[in-house]
């Protein structure tokens, strides 16, 4: 017995009026310093005014959010005491927000301990909304997220079905202005979500249709989101839509391999979390391929009309087409493309295997690699070497 869990869903042109119908007594939302410089969270506001609830702004979040900021937010909500707590931003914000949901309904608890089979209890005091502001994450549509511990440089993977936020709010004006750079990292990011469910161990009949739907929509609309901006706003309405349902998929069939290998690579040398996962999923797809476990890569070939004649072909077809992609997203193909220093890489490589192997995604990869195995994923995705194993 399992779940398909899924949030509510408001989507499409002035989505975000919806909070103005909100029914509650005081909302406290949690985002970034950019996002408050730039007056997101007063567009909230003026909704949530028209409700009649009060807010309170938390805007401490920053990349990749560590425990320590979780705490410090969750101590700002016991003061205000919200029923609503609202994720505002990309993953960062929306996983801050959830985490720290958890420790204001339980300040006693360990973060690290939330795993999805003790039950939690939580809405005893509030409920989640989550806004996506890039189109990438999937975290409005996922129970789960990812902090940071900066002591031990380590991301935690953290999940439990009670962290689903309850509305995701899936407006396309909020990602009108995003960069391009920001816009292809983030998107690559869908992609790689919803080739990972499709691919995972845990794949199920629920998940695959969503999966299949983002991977067409990034293939046909990330470019033109890139490359044109707010001109083309259907772009930017399919791409947040498609991270949206890779989210659902994922979060339902779970991440793997290029996951487990862009949270260490993040972790480490404080790289994107789009730009490193997707980095990665070519050369994962080229390994797992090599497995003795069946895989799925040629039906996604198949899907895109690729040539697939059996399931290395449809592989090697697929990793081609991403890599086309992109290149043309201008986004790096090896660590060394990021900038990263050999030498500092090499005397990480170590500790990174370990973070690997202790990642929760890996286990959900068609191929779960051994410690040799990943030490040389790690070296030859630093120069773009193709994998031979």
């Amino acid at each position: 017995m399992w779940f398909f869990k899924a949030p509510e869903i408001v989507y499409g042109e002035d989505a975000l009026s919806y909070l103005s119908q909100l029914q509650g007594q005081r909302a406290f939302i949690v985002t970034d310093a950019v996002l408050a410089k730039l007056g997101y969270p007063e567009m909230v506001i003026a909704q949530l005014k028209e409700a009649g609830i009060p807010a309170a702004v938390f805007s401490d979040v920053e990349p990749e959010p560590s425990l320590q900021t979780v705490r410090k937010g969750a101590a700002a909500m016991l003061e205000f005491e919200p029923d609503w707590i609202i994720g505002l931003g990309g993953g960062s914000a929306m996983d801050a927000a959830k985490a720290m949901w958890i420790l204001y309904e339980y300040p006693d608890i360990e973060p690290a301990a939330i795993n999805p089979i003790v039950p939690i209890g939580l809405r005893s005091k509030a409920r989640l909304i989550a806004i996506p502001t890039t189109s990438g994450t999937g975290s409005e549509a996922t129970w789960a997220t990812v902090l940071t511990d900066v002591e031990e440089r380590r991301k935690l993977g953290l999940a439990s079905r009670e962290i689903l936020p309850d509305l995701a709010i899936v407006d396309p004006a909020l990602t009108a202005n995003l960069p391009p750079r920001v816009t292809a990292d983030t998107g690559i990011d869908v992609l790689t979500h919803a080739i990972e469910a499709y691919t995972s161990s845990w794949h199920n009949d629920f998940s695959d249709g969503l999966a299949l739907k983002a991977i067409q929509l990034v293939f046909d609309y990330l470019p033109i989101a890139v490359s044109q901006g707010a001109k083309d706003m259907e772009a930017r309405e399919r791409m947040h839509n498609a991270a949206t349902i890779a989210g659902m998929a994922f979060g339902n069939a779970q991440a793997a391999l290029a996951h487990s290998l862009g949270h260490t690579l993040g972790a480490s040398f404080h790289i994107p979390h789009g730009r490193s996962v997707g980095m990665y999923l070519p050369y994962t797809i080229e390994y797992c391929v090599r497995g003795q476990d069946p895989t799925r890569y040629a039906d996604l070939a198949r899907f895109l009309g690729l040539p697939a004649a059996d399931e290395a072909q449809g592989a090697a077809s697929l990793a081609a087409a991403i890599r086309d992609l992109e290149r043309r997203l201008g986004l790096p193909l090896s660590g060394r493309e990021m900038g990263i220093e050999p030498a500092q890489y090499d005397d990480e490589i170590s500790r990174m295997v370990l973070l690997v192997e202790g990642d929760t995604s890996v286990t959900m990869s068609a191929r779960v690699p051994n410690q040799a195995d990943t030490a040389k994923l790690l070296r030859y995705t630093f120069d773009g070497t193709p994998i031979d194993f």
